[in-house]
């Protein structure tokens, strides 16, 4: 049976659709969705949702590959052949890898591998809604930029960058740490560029797995490899007039840093398996959390790709820095979250905003929006005071002093004895556990939700990715 589920500001939209025999993952999107306030209908089995296409029409379809009856490859090559337009992102797991390839190259959107992270999969449906837009034949409302807030004199400084450049055609580098904002930054310089009138396209350079990574910038021709049926459009093409932005460009792979540094060279790059070179009449801006230099000087990142990228060097600052603009953006997240759920919204006491602008945040202004969303949700009251804050918030300098004087004195005693045993690579088997325990405890936390949980250990996602497959983790679960 299907669920659809619409709010008051979203009933002109048509719904995205989620079809997968895994209830559970019926539910995750369900729930996501609905926080998002996008419609939605969801289907246990691709036969269903064909059936109801003669009803509505989605605006997205997010489809398991495998699944009882059609399979999510069938589902997509009906779909296409009425709909040859719809977005379609498919889901699977990372054994149907080559399955997901051929999906992928052969007309789908985007490719999700299961297990995924939340944040991630919204992140790909509101760029497949961005997509749908686009090629729609009524022109659309230009998609709607969150405004960046900001008093601290590090965000004014930031402001003003953003006025000097706005007519600019450089090349723009920003750093900053995870969930600082840097593609909101992004946004608000090609919204007051020039090219504000063309296609803004974003592509997560860490998120895509490396054998897709070079279609999805450069697309391909049709014939180019097994399951390539059609010729495909990459990012910089649909970028065309525009600007592409560029997230975590630190995890480019090499040879793909050779292929970008020749587009920003003279503006010109092939399709794969083409032989006409195209156009490339895109402004670049990238943007990383990682240390470009350092990366450079153990050659991870080309030294010239650095240099072409960092004409324009815009640093975003950590939210622990600009504290007198906590309060401002807890108010802001508060009554936006209240909007979004259609609840009557909260406030902070005098109390628990002073404790809330004494936090490190580690995870920035996302953490932050992410507190005031739970908030919003789990808050008994409407006035909230330091005991109603999320418990891993509210652990208070006395009590986490002590605690690191317990296992400090844990760890000196552990050390002492093995060296008294004679051992020896203590140092190495001691910080393998030492992270093992580190991430495994940040997964559960957030529900296996792996941005979050980078964000708030402080690492980046993809650091967090590999730490997660070199200590076997999800093994020891």
């Amino acid at each position: 049976m299907d669920t659809v589920s619409r709010t008051k500001d979203s009933r002109k939209m048509n719904p995205v659709w989620i079809i997968d025999d895994d209830r559970s993952i019926r539910w995750v999107f369900e729930k996501a969705l609905t926080r998002e306030g996008i419609p939605h209908r969801s289907f246990g089995a691709a036969q269903e949702a064909l059936e109801r296409l003669g009803a509505e029409s989605p605006q997205v379809v997010v489809s398991d590959i495998r699944m009882p009856g059609l399979s999510g490859l069938e589902l997509m090559q009906r779909l296409k052949e009425r709909l040859p337009a719809i977005p379609i992102i498919i889901m699977t797991a990372y054994s149907d890898l080559e399955s997901a390839v051929a999906a992928f190259q052969g007309g789908a959107f985007e490719y999700l591998p299961k297990p995924f992270d939340v944040d991630h999969a919204m992140e790909l449906v509101r760029r497949a809604m961005a997509e749908g837009e686009r090629q729609d034949a009524t022109p659309a409302e230009a998609e709607a930029t969150p405004e960046i807030l900001g008093q601290a004199h590090a965000m004014q400084e930031v402001f003003r960058a953003i006025g000097r450049l706005a007519q600019s055609q450089a090349t723009v580098l920003i750093t900053g740490e995870s969930g600082s904002g840097k593609e909101l930054v992004a946004r608000a310089l090609h919204r007051h560029s020039p090219r504000a009138s063309r296609p803004f396209v974003a592509i997560n350079t860490a998120a895509i797995p490396k054998d897709l990574l070079e279609s999805e910038l450069f697309g391909h021709e049709r014939g180019a490899f097994t399951g390539a049926q059609a010729t495909r459009r990459g990012r910089f093409e649909q970028a065309e007039g525009g600007t592409l932005f560029l997230d975590e460009i630190g995890d480019m792979p090499a040879d793909l840093q050779t292929r970008l540094l020749r587009v920003l060279s003279d503006g010109h790059f092939y399709r794969v398996g083409g032989h006409t070179p195209q156009t490339a009449n895109v402004r670049v801006i990238a943007a990383t959390h990682q240390d470009l230099e350092t990366a450079v000087r153990s050659r991870h990142f080309r030294e010239d790709l650095y240099h072409r990228l960092n004409v324009i060097r815009l640093r975003l600052p950590a939210l622990r820095e600009r504290r007198e603009d906590i309060p401002m953006l807890a108010r802001h997240f508060l009554a936006k979250s209240a909007r979004d759920l259609g609840v009557e919204g909260k406030r902070l006491t005098e109390t628990a905003m002073a404790f809330i602008a004494a936090q490190d945040w580690p995870g920035n202004v996302r953490q932050l929006e992410n507190v005031c969303h739970w908030l919003t949700v789990m808050a008994p009251g409407q006035v909230v005071d330091v005991k109603d804050l999320p418990p891993d918030l509210k652990n208070e300098p006395a009590a986490r002093d002590a605690g690191d004087a317990d296992w400090k004195r844990a760890l000196e005693r552990e050390v002492s004895g093995r060296l008294a045993r004679g051992e020896s690579g203590i140092a190495d088997r001691l910080t393998r556990d030492f992270e093992t325990v580190l991430i495994a405890q940040a997964l559960q936390h957030t529900g296996g939700r792996r941005i979050e949980a980078a964000g708030l250990l402080g690492i980046g996602r993809n650091t967090l990715t590999r730490k997660v497959q070199e200590l076997r983790i999800d093994e020891k679960d």
